[in-house]
């Protein structure tokens, strides 16, 4: 891949020959250096990786700036990690984008779920979360559509990022204090993969497990999550 060649996301990676997933360099539009991103080519390809969690080697329980800034292990290919939310502002900002978040528990079943217009703001703004029309089979835990009831306070629409530091939730205590990472909070959660990576069922004080509640409720926590997006409008180069 020429140096000089500067790449927006994972997706010109891929339409320009590069087919093997692994680390690339890319230079958001607006982000002020290159960074150093995996491209997950499988599923079409083109996917630039946000998150992921896979043995928790890596500890989520962070502040701001680590999750301003991102955090984990960008070296191996199945390292725990966070991009990191300036990031993310950066790679949403240039075009629509699909959100995939693909998800296994211990038993080997796999479920995903896709959200598309996925758009993160800036610091500014506290990195406030915006998504759109949701499909898939894992269900709809980010738009807490499961109990129209319970959307006021179970949907991550329009949630702003909170950490233990930064409480930003609609919670009147502290809901990534409670449960011990950084996520776009409500009151608190109805997903929330950035939480404490127990083995399946667990049980403490807060729901504080990687929780994507319209699959495994509550109180089972996930055994891998990955979280990625593709501009909406990715087309593949077949050479």
């Amino acid at each position: 891949m020429p140096s000089h060649t500067e790449y927006t996301d994972c997706a010109q990676i891929f339409n320009n020959g590069s087919k093997a997933s692994g680390f690339y360099m890319i230079k958001p539009i607006r982000g002020p250096s290159q960074i150093k991103v995996y491209c997950d080519m499988s599923e079409g390809g083109g996917w630039t990786v946000l998150q992921r969690r896979t043995d928790g080697k890596e500890n989520f329980e962070r502040g701001w700036d680590d999750y301003k800034k991102g955090f984990g292990d960008m070296e191996s290919a199945n390292g725990e990690f966070w991009l990191g939310n300036d990031n993310l502002h950066y790679l949403t900002s240039q075009v629509d984008y699909d959100l995939r978040i693909n998800m296994e528990d211990f038993d080997g079943i796999q479920r995903y779920a896709v959200y598309d217009k996925f758009k993160v703001s800036s610091e500014e703004e506290k990195y406030q979360l915006n998504f759109g029309k949701y499909r898939g089979n894992a269900g709809n835990s980010l738009g807490g559509s499961y109990h129209p009831e319970v959307q006021w306070w179970a949907s991550h629409q329009g949630m702003k990022f909170s950490t233990f530091d930064n409480d930003n939730d609609r919670y009147d205590r502290n809901c990534a204090k409670e449960d011990k990472c950084g996520w776009w909070f409500n009151r608190c959660h109805s997903a929330n993969l950035n939480g404490v990576y127990y083995q399946g069922p667990y049980s403490a004080v807060t729901d504080n497990g990687i929780v994507w509640y319209t699959w495994h409720g509550w109180w089972y926590s996930l055994k891998a999550v990955v979280i990625k997006i593709r501009p909406a409008q990715f087309e593949p180069n077949e050479v």
